[in-house]
């Protein structure tokens, strides 16, 4: 895997982490930190899934907010 590949999916899981902890959602906090572990897990032991750690992370990025669904009812 090329380094520039890595560092990206490490910034990106970095980052899932620090946003997740922004939301009200207990669950989907938990969800998104599990997939952020997964993917930095992934990029240090050297696997070579890059395009399963990117959905991962499209995926975890793209789960609505606790906030938003707060905001329809209220």
């Amino acid at each position: 895997m090329a380094w520039w590949v890595e560092l990206i999916l490490l910034i990106t899981g970095v980052l899932l982490w620090l946003t997740s902890s922004e939301r009200n959602d207990d669950v989907w906090d938990m969800f998104q930190k599990l997939i952020a572990i997964l993917v930095v897990m992934v990029v240090l032991l050297g696997g070579r899934w890059v395009p399963l750690e990117i959905g991962a992370l499209m995926l975890a990025f793209l789960l609505p907010s606790a906030a938003r669904f707060d905001r329809r009812q209220g």
